[in-house]
C-alpha cells in the first residue's frame, strides 16, 4: 500500500485526523506494514501441562495481552491462570452446575463472565475473584456468552430459546431477545456494539438491535442446526456455519444472502473470519478445514491431515496462521495462505475441543 495515499484517503473520511496528527498516522501505518512483513518461523513447544480440574474442561480463553487465561469445567468452577508461570491464581466458585461458557471483557480484561448449566451467569473481578453480580432469568442452561467490545453489556444465549443482554454496571437485565423456536447456541456482537447475532437449532440466525432488542433480520437458508455465527471486523458481513454441511455469507446491513460456501462432506462445527475480514476458515466433522476468500468466495486452501473431526478453528491475530483442535487428540498449526501443516501439537490423551491464541500470536492454549 502507498502509505501517503492511504493516509489522505483516511483523512477525507475522518474529520478527527487533522494536519497536526497526520505524522502520527503515517508512523502507525508504517509500523503496521513492518509488523505484517515480519517473517515468522515461530515454533511452539509444550510449555506446561496443567492438571486444571478434577473433571473435563469446557472452554479456555485468554485476556488480550495473554498474561492470564481462564478454564471452565464440569467441576462447576472457572479457574484463572498466570500464563508465564502456569500457576493457578484463583478459583471462581459459586455455580451449582457445569461452567460452560467463559469470557474476559477484552480488551480490558478486568472482568470475567461465566455461564452455567445452573441457568445463571456470573460476573467476576479478574484481580480479586469477587463475584460482582449473578444474573438470573434464564429458564434453561446457558451455553454461550459474549461481552460487547465496549464492556458495558454481557450477552447470554440459552437452551430456553432466548438470549439476554445484561447491564454490567447496574447488574440487571437490559433486554431479552425473543423469537427463536429452539436453543440458541451461538452469539456474537459486532465491533460497534449496536448489533448482535444469535444462531439457533431452529436453522436460523437472527440479527438484533442491541438498544431496543428488536429483531432486524432473520437469516433463512440453512437446512440444519446452526453451529456458529460471526461478524467480520467492519460489521459488513456475517458468516454462519451449519450442520447442513455448508457455510453461508450474509450482508449484515440488509440481511440478504451473499454466498454459500460448499465443499465439506459433513457438518460444519466452527467458522471464523480473520481479523481483517478477508478470509473465512471452516472446520468440519469430515476431519478437514477450508479457507475461503471473503471477496471472491473461492476456496483458496484445504486443511487436511487430522484423523478426526475438527471442532474448533481460529486465525492468529496477524491472519497468516490457523489453529485447529481435533478429536484425534492433536491441535495443528497451518499456513493460512496455502493450507500447509506447519506443526502438530501433541501431548493430550483425549480429544481437544477448545483452543486459543493470545493477541501477540506466540502462545497457544488447548483444552480437553
Amino acid at each position: 500500500t502507498d502509505v501517503m495515499a492511504l493516509v489522505e484517503e483516511i483523512q477525507k473520511g475522518e474529520p478527527l485526523i487533522t494536519a497536526s496528527c497526520k505524522e502520527q498516522v503515517i508512523h502507525l501505518i508504517r509500523r503496521l506494514q513492518e509488523k505484517l512483513g515480519e517473517q515468522e518461523d515461530h515454533k511452539f513447544y509444550l510449555f506446561k501441562v496443567l492438571r486444571a480440574h478434577i473433571l473435563p474442561l469446557t472452554n479456555v480463553a485468554f485476556n488480550k495481552s495473554g498474561s492470564r487465561f481462564i478454564t471452565g469445567s464440569y467441576d462447576r468452577t472457572c479457574k484463572v491462570w498466570d500464563t508465564a508461570s502456569g500457576e493457578e491464581l484463583r478459583t471462581l466458585e459459586g455455580h451449582r452446575n457445569v461452567v460452560y461458557a467463559i469470557a474476559f471483557n477484552n480488551p480490558y480484561g478486568d472482568k470475567i463472565a461465566t455461564g452455567s448449566f445452573d441457568k445463571t451467569c456470573k460476573l467476576w473481578s479478574t484481580e480479586t475473584g469477587k463475584c460482582y453480580h449473578t444474573f438470573r432469568g434464564h429458564t434453561a442452561e446457558i451455553v454461550c456468552l459474549s461481552f460487547n467490545l465496549q464492556s458495558t453489556l454481557v450477552a447470554t444465549g440459552s437452551m430456553d430459546t432466548t438470549a439476554k443482554l445484561w447491564d454490567i454496571e447496574k447488574g440487571e437485565e437490559a433486554v431479552t431477545l425473543r423469537g427463536h423456536s429452539a436453543e440458541i447456541i451461538a452469539l456474537s456482537f459486532n465491533t460497534t456494539g449496536d448489533r448482535i447475532i444469535t444462531g439457533s437449532f431452529d436453522h436460523t440466525v437472527a440479527v438484533w438491535d442491541v438498544g431496543t432488542g428488536r429483531k432486524l433480520h432473520t437469516l433463512i437458508g440453512h437446512r440444519g442446526e446452526i453451529s456458529s455465527a460471526q461478524f467480520n471486523w467492519d460489521c459488513s458481513l456475517i458468516v454462519t456455519g451449519s450442520m447442513d454441511k455448508t457455510c453461508m455469507l450474509w450482508n449484515a446491513m440488509t440481511g440478504t444472502h451473499v454466498a454459500t460456501l460448499t465443499g465439506h462432506s459433513d457438518e460444519i462445527l466452527d467458522v471464523c473470519f480473520d481479523y481483517a475480514g478477508q478470509r473465512i476458515a471452516t472446520a468440519s466433522a469430515d476431519g478437514s478445514g477450508r479457507v475461503y476468500n471473503a471477496e471472491t468466495k473461492m476456496c483458496i486452501a484445504k486443511i487436511e491431515g487430522h484423523g478426526g473431526e475438527i471442532s474448533k478453528i481460529c486465525f492468529n491475530p496477524k491472519g497468516n496462521r490457523i489453529l485447529t483442535a481435533s478429536s484425534d487428540k492433536t491441535a495443528r498449526l497451518w499456513d493460512a495462505a496455502t493450507g500447509q501443516c506447519i506443526q502438530i501439537l501433541e501431548g493430550h490423551n483425549d480429544e481437544i475441543f477448545s483452543c486459543a491464541f493470545n493477541y501477540k500470536g506466540n502462545i497457544i492454549i488447548t483444552g480437553n
